[in-house]
């Protein structure tokens, strides 16, 4: 039989009291021949109020029953069990079998049970007799648990242990599994007590509950589907980085591969997926690697933050940080690998921490000073901050071990991948063009985009060719804005010089794919025609040019348009020699006088 727990020793104590009380004034007032109203009033609430005592002394002690009953899993363990601190951590089984002076306390599904290394916790209890035709599991959902010993009678009356946990081979396990799985014998006649005794250095939070052989496989195809999704979008960005990386020559990608990856490695470990499929055979690198791990994630990480936001051209000293907090976490893990297992998880909370905490600094950073992808990489990476918090408030011992501290991480990173690497493709792609650009500063119009006089000079030579190969006829006009002086006089000098650029759409605008157009000077561009053309288009390439650029610009005034003078000839009627041929045009411009009211001038004429 079970003994009453404090809180209904506590409660029938009051009551008894309270009873006693009531008993010994009525019969004081009995003895003296009549009990006045006021006293039968007081009695009556001293009644209820012990009848509200026996209620509360009722549900203080009472226990919630253990039933295995497989159509509702799993079978928490609940209060129906007794935990005990072994400090010294060198009780036997049988010795706490025995032992009458351990104080047993009732278990709890939320309780966190704190306790270091060298200390051991014991629970014990009775399962009652259930059907035998399932075969049933203790679960304890903590994959890093460094050890846990179920003790169970043999037929011999002697206790036998199974045993799991980090510190033992996942081969040598009862039931390899993620976490601890322990067959539980159950009898169909009597009950059965068992003794668990569990060890880890930064204590015990985890729902202990009851699960039938079946159960776990359909939970584990349920699980193995987050995982699958998580796992899988992992693999991807780690190729698309690795590639990028290669192809691109671009230090954020190859930094950022290696990064999601001890990402993906970390929450094999938090699952148990590495233990029970990587390293199963490895307890000591199983036992540290929780640990190890999610440091040596931060070392490429820090200088990815870095290297996406720019940090080396806005502050080298901040570049700098970064990179020593990266080293840091190096030295922290070899550490970790090294020093007193008690120390290891205080150790990787304050590195991690930390660093962390950087990182956001140093994004939010350069988003007030303008960096336009640290916005969105602060977006993605906040999930991750957040679903952060629940294992590491897990290792520090401040809540239970959940759903959330085991796979909130998994829900974060899978919203962060896809936003980051959209923020890398978006910054790849921004620093193609802008190389693009540089590399084509000999080539090409800074202001514009436009191709510049050199390169107009030699697709006119190959336009040329063309045109004596094929046997048809193209092209080539120069055009002069006439009225600049007359536009920085009706308004600006800031409109004088925009409406070059405006113009020089326009032109694009009349041009087709296959047709060039050139900026050669301040006021002046070329455009080459591709023919074939026939006589008809060709003269009336000129005038289409001017009658677009005569049109009004979108909210501006009407009289803010560009006037042109077109010189145009003919290839390769007017000239085989493309050198000669601009030097004519050029020369036909110079030529025309400024009140001429003809604004298409065509070469020989």
């Amino acid at each position: 039989m079970r003994g009453l727990s404090p809180g209904r020793q506590m409660c029938c104590t009051a009551l008894n009291r309270v009873v006693e009380s009531v008993f010994n004034m009525l019969l004081m007032y009995r003895l003296r021949g009549r009990v006045p109203a006021a006293q039968r009033f007081w009695a009556a609430i001293a009644l209820l109020l012990a009848l509200s005592l026996s209620l509360l002394c009722s549900s203080a002690g009472a226990r919630t029953a253990l039933d295995l009953d497989a159509s509702h899993q799993p079978v928490p363990l609940l209060d129906w069990g007794d935990w005990w601190l072994d400090t010294a951590g060198k009780a036997t089984a049988a010795q706490v079998e025995v032992d009458t002076a351990i104080r047993w306390q009732p278990t709890s599904q939320t309780a966190i049970y704190r306790f270091t290394a060298g200390q051991a916790l014991w629970i014990r209890f009775t399962v009652p007799p259930a059907p035998d035709s399932e075969r049933w599991y203790l679960e304890i959902p903590y994959p890093s648990l460094n050890r846990a010993s179920l003790f169970t009678r043999d037929s011999a009356g002697a206790w036998i242990a199974q045993n799991a946990g980090d510190t033992i081979a996942v081969s040598a396990w009862p039931v390899p599994h993620r976490h601890p799985l322990m067959p539980v014998v159950v009898s169909a006649e009597v009950p059965r007590t068992f003794l668990l005794r569990l060890e880890n250095p930064n204590g015990f939070g985890a729902p202990l509950s009851f699960v039938s052989e079946s159960h776990v496989g359909r939970s584990e195809q349920r699980l193995s589907l987050i995982l699958g999704i998580y796992f899988g979008l992992a693999g991807l960005a780690v190729s698309i980085a690795a590639l990028s990386a290669v192809s691109l020559r671009d230090t954020a990608y190859a930094l950022y591969a290696p990064t999601v990856a001890l990402m993906a490695l970390t929450q094999a470990c938090l699952t148990g997926i590495a233990g029970l499929h990587l390293w199963p055979s490895w307890p000591r690198w199983n036992d540290m690697s929780s640990v190890v791990l999610p440091m040596l994630t931060l070392v490429p990480m820090l200088p990815f933050i870095s290297a996406v936001v720019s940090m080396p051209e806005r502050s080298m000293r901040f570049h700098r940080l970064l990179q020593g907090m990266a080293v840091l976490g190096i030295g922290a893990a070899l550490t970790a690998a090294l020093v007193d297992i008690s120390v290891r998880v205080p150790l990787m909370v304050t590195y991690i921490v930390s660093s962390m905490l950087l990182g956001a600094v140093a994004i939010i950073w350069a988003w007030r000073r303008g960096d336009r992808y640290a916005g969105w990489i602060g977006l993605g990476a906040l999930p991750v901050l957040l679903t952060t918090a629940f294992p590491m408030a897990r290792a520090a011992s401040l809540i239970p071990q959940s759903f959330l501290t085991t796979h909130g991480m998994q829900i974060g990173i899978a919203f962060e991948l896809p936003v980051l690497l959209v923020v890398l493709m978006m910054r790849s792609q921004q620093r193609r063009e802008h190389n693009r650009r540089i590399q084509g500063l000999d080539r090409l119009d800074p202001a514009t985009g436009l191709i510049n006089e050199q390169v107009f000079a030699d697709r006119l030579q190959g336009m040329i060719a063309r045109s004596l190969r094929l046997g048809h006829q193209g092209a080539v006009l120069l055009v002069d804005i006439m009225n600049i002086e007359q536009i920085q006089k009706d308004f600006d000098r800031r409109s004088a010089e925009e409406l070059p650029l405006r113009v020089a759409g326009r032109l694009l605008s009349t041009a087709r794919e296959i047709d060039s157009v050139a900026r050669l000077s301040e006021l002046r561009f070329g455009i080459l025609v591709e023919g074939p053309l026939t006589p008809e288009e060709a003269v009336a390439a000129g005038p289409r040019v001017v009658a677009r650029c005569l049109m009004p610009f979108k909210g501006k005034s009407p009289d803010w348009v560009a006037q042109l003078r077109v010189a145009q000839a003919l290839v390769p009627l007017d000239g085989q020699d493309a050198a000669a041929l601009i030097a004519r045009l050029e020369a036909v411009l110079a030529s025309a006088p400024k009140d001429n009211r003809s604004a298409v001038l065509q070469l020989g004429e």
